[in-house]
């Protein structure tokens, strides 16, 4: 996926529920900050296999332990507050332009592993409801989750 938007990077988040319909959220390593799986799309790479690349890498669940359910109609975008923005993305962006994905656990006990990576993204992760990451994520995402989540419950 190319960004449509100039300035933003193309990338991919995942909603994933379990069989309650309750949502994997992650907390940013040494942060208090908490999000859906997320991450960008290398050039030319294809937009769903970029999806499932993240979800191996984030949180280490595979193309197997999950059935695709959805995904957004198009792309959601949000800006990084601009006194942040030289310290996120190396400072190249100035905001995500993202294509959101509902994934659902084929196993609920399926195994959530944060440490795929050398330097993992994330430290601790829980299954809460459904609209519950709105009130725990960082102010600016906030519009984005809404919106995806609005267009992305008629799926579930």
């Amino acid at each position: 996926m190319k960004a449509n938007n100039e300035g933003y990077r193309p990338n991919v988040a995942m909603v994933v529920i379990n069989s309650m319909n309750k949502v994997l959220i992650c907390r940013r390593k040494n942060t208090r900050t908490w999000q859906f799986p997320q991450g960008g799309i290398d050039n030319g790479e294809d937009i769903k296999k970029a999806m499932y690349r993240e979800l191996s890498e984030e949180v280490g669940l595979s193309k197997d332990d999950v059935n695709l359910v959805g995904e957004s109609e198009g792309t959601i975008t949000y800006e990084i507050p601009k006194t942040i923005r030289s310290k996120v993305l190396g400072g190249k962006f100035k905001g995500q332009e993202q294509k959101w994905f509902l994934l659902k656990l084929k196993k609920d006990n399926s195994e959530i592993k944060l440490d795929n990576e050398a330097f993992p993204e994330f430290d601790k992760y829980e299954w809460v409801s459904f609209w519950q990451p709105l009130n725990r994520i960082v102010d600016f995402k906030r519009e984005a989750y809404r919106e995806a989540l609005s267009e992305l419950r008629f799926l579930i």
